[in-house]
C-alpha cells in the first residue's frame, strides 16, 4: 500500500460567513474554465473577424461571445443535468418532487447530456444570426467552441477528482489512488483515478487543437475541428468506462457489454466522423 496514494481533501475550499454558504473545488474549477474558455473563444473570434475584413470586430466578437457565453452555459447545466437523471438515475422518482431536479448542488451532471445540449443551442444560435451575419455558420461556431471546451472538460474532471466522484474501478497498479470518501459510498480501495485520466487526454487536445487552428484555420473546411474533437473525445471517453465503475442505477449490463456511457459515446463519435468526411462546402470568400 505504500505506493498507492490516499486521496481525502475537503470538497470545500471556503464557506461565506454568516451564510455558511459552501464554495467547492468543483464550483470553482467549472467557472474559471467558463471563464478562461470565454476569453479564448473571444480572441479566436476576433481573429475571424479581422481576418475577413469586417468591420468593428471587437464589438461584434464581445457581444457576440457574451451572448453564445449564455446560450452554452444554459444548456451545459440543463442538459448536463436533465442527462444525469435520465440516462443515470431514475427519472420517475423527479416526478414526485420536480424540485429536485434543480438542486445541481447535491451532485448528478453527465457530460453526454451536456454536449448533446450544447450542440442544440449552438445551432439555435446560429439559426438566429444567420440572415444577418451569414458567414457565422453553425460548423464555424462549433469549431471555436471546441478549442476552449476542451480546457473546461480537463477543469471539470478536476473537479470530479476534489469531489471523489466518477471513480475507476479498483486497482493494483502502484499510481493506484484510495479515496477516502466516495461520493458513492463504496468501499476506499485503490483505484484507477479516471478523472485525471480524462483531464490530461482533454487538456492534451485542447493543445492539439489549438495547434490545429493556429496552423492551419485557412485549410480547414468548417466542422472539421468540432470533428476532430468529438471523434477523439468520444472515442478516448467509450475506452475509458472500461476502468470506471458502473454509475447507471437503471441501465442493464447483462443485457449489454457496454456501459451507459459507452452507449452514450456512439452518437457522438458517428456526428463526429459526419463532420470530419462530409462534403466540403462550396469554396466563399470566408477563412475559419
Amino acid at each position: 500500500m505504500l505506493g498507492w496514494i490516499y486521496w481525502d481533501p475537503s470538497s470545500e475550499f471556503f464557506k461565506i460567513p454568516y451564510f455558511n454558504l459552501p464554495l467547492t473545488w468543483y464550483g470553482l474549477l467549472f467557472a474559471l474554465g467558463f471563464w478562461i474558455g470565454f476569453h479564448i473563444f473571444s480572441a479566436m473570434f476576433k481573429n475571424f473577424l479581422a481576418r475577413n475584413g469586417i468591420k468593428n470586430s471587437d464589438v461584434i466578437a464581445n457581444a457576440f461571445s457574451e451572448k453564445l457565453l449564455l446560450y452554452v452555459m444554459v444548456a451545459t447545466v440543463l442538459g448536463a443535468r436533465l442527462g444525469h437523471i435520465i440516462f443515470y438515475e431514475y427519472p420517475l422518482e423527479y416526478l414526485k418532487n420536480p424540485i429536485s431536479i434543480l438542486k445541481t448542488w447535491e451532485g448528478g451532471l453527465a457530460s453526454h447530456g451536456a454536449v448533446f445540449a450544447i450542440i442544440i443551442s449552438v445551432f439555435l444560435f446560429a439559426k438566429q444570426i444567420e440572415k444577418e451575419y451569414p458567414e457565422f455558420s453553425f460548423f464555424r461556431l462549433l469549431d471555436y467552441l471546441s478549442v476552449p471546451a476542451m480546457l473546461l472538460a480537463s477543469f471539470i474532471r478536476l473537479g470530479n477528482f476534489f469531489n471523489q466522484e466518477i471513480l475507476g474501478i479498483s486497482t493494483s497498479m502502484p499510481w493506484g489512488i484510495i479515496f477516502g470518501h466516495p461520493a458513492d459510498g463504496s468501499p476506499a480501495l485503490p483505484r484507477h483515478p479516471a478523472q485525471l485520466y480524462e483531464a490530461l487526454v482533454y487538456f492534451s487536445l485542447f493543445f492539439v487543437l489549438g495547434n490545429l487552428w493556429r496552423k492551419k484555420k485557412d485549410l480547414l473546411n468548417a466542422g472539421r475541428l468540432a470533428g476532430v474533437m468529438l471523434t477523439t473525445v468520444f472515442s478516448f471517453r467509450f475506452l475509458i468506462e472500461f476502468l470506471k465503475s458502473d454509475q447507471s442505477l437503471w441501465f442493464d449490463q447483462s443485457a449489454s457489454f457496454l456501459l451507459m456511457g459507452q452507449v452514450l459515446s456512439l452518437p457522438a463519435i458517428a456526428y463526429g466522423l459526419y463532420l470530419l468526411f462530409r462534403k466540403s462546402e462550396a469554396k466563399k470568400a470566408v477563412k475559419i
